[in-house]
């Protein structure tokens, strides 16, 4: 069983890291509905503000617990993020409150001891993400049968709200593990982790690759590069519960390559904010799946010292 620092401190590490990620899934999908669906595009609206509402109860709650290592990460917030969201702002009308990006980036660095009323607040936060999650995950769920079914057209693929649904559920697992105080199987934990976002990096470049404008030849190429280096890498991790010997090498593999994918993403970002590269892109969405690398490289240079 967890012991109360340890729940408290892995439950805002958490939240911290997906609200704001289903926060901007929200948002990515409110600004790609047309005219004719504009109640959806409400609804995709409402869902912001609630996950807005509870990142900022994250915050508050955060000060002083959650690990320097995390904080160091870029899983919560980039050099991007304020950035990102105004230019987003501007180009989609969709409102966002870069305060709370300003009050994570502040703070502190210092870990605190845990103070026992925090374990109730605690609780009843990973209560409310439950809650939230599952009104996100059934609205994306009935877009993606929807979008299969041609009943409801939208500019984002049905991989990406595949995609988004599967991080959404993979959330609620984390929050219900966490909720039962479960001390999970190291060797487990890893190769599941692995096996979830090695898919998602795969993913993720194969959307920047179809997000680019036919002319950025070069950057097509290595985003194609990616995710098929990405999907090789979670067809290994599949195997991994068969052959937990060579797991030690898959991570290391993995991390490599998910230090380029970052990389790859850093300067993508940067194109888009700078203006220098073509895409059906706005920036938030460039510092969104860096976020998630940098998460991944976190969790994944944990996982090596674990294996030692």
């Amino acid at each position: 069983m967890l012991s109360n620092e340890v729940y408290i401190r892995q439950s805002l590490e958490l939240n911290l890291f997906f609200m704001r990620i289903a926060k901007e899934h929200a948002i990515f999908l409110e600004s790609a509905f047309s005219p004719h669906n504009q109640s959806l595009a409400q609804q995709a609206d409402t869902l912001k503000c609630e996950f807005t509402n509870l990142l900022a109860e994250a915050i508050m709650l955060a000060e002083g617990i959650i690990s320097p290592e995390v904080l160091r990460s870029g899983e919560f917030v980039t050099k991007y993020t304020l950035d990102s969201e105004r230019v987003t702002e501007f180009y989609t009308g969709i409102q966002i409150d870069s305060s709370l990006t300003n009050r994570e980036l502040s703070l502190g660095h210092t870990l605190n001891p845990v103070a026992s009323p925090l374990l109730d607040q605690v609780s009843t936060l990973n209560q409310k993400a439950i809650i939230a999650t599952n009104v996100l995950a059934d609205y994306k769920s009935k877009l993606l049968q929807d979008i299969l079914s041609c009943k409801l057209f939208t500019f984002n693929y049905p991989l990406l709200i595949d995609h988004i649904l599967r991080e959404a559920h993979f959330y609620l697992k984390l929050l219900h593990q966490l909720q039962n105080r479960q001390v999970l199987n190291i060797l487990d934990d890893i190769i599941n982790q692995q096996k979830f976002w090695d898919r998602i990096m795969a993913e993720h470049a194969k959307f920047i690759r179809g997000l680019l404008d036919p002319t950025e030849e070069a950057l097509f190429d290595k985003a194609h590069k990616f995710g098929k280096e990405f999907d090789e890498l979670t067809k290994l991790a599949l195997t991994m519960n068969d052959q937990t010997t060579i797991l030690p090498q898959l991570t290391q593999k993995t991390c490599n390559a998910t230090v380029g994918l970052r990389d790859f993403k850093t300067a993508g970002t940067e194109g888009i904010l700078q203006c220098k590269i073509k895409a059906l892109a706005f920036p938030l969405l460039g510092d969104h799946v860096l976020r998630e690398a940098n998460h991944y490289l976190r969790l994944l240079n944990t996982f090596q010292q674990k294996l030692q």
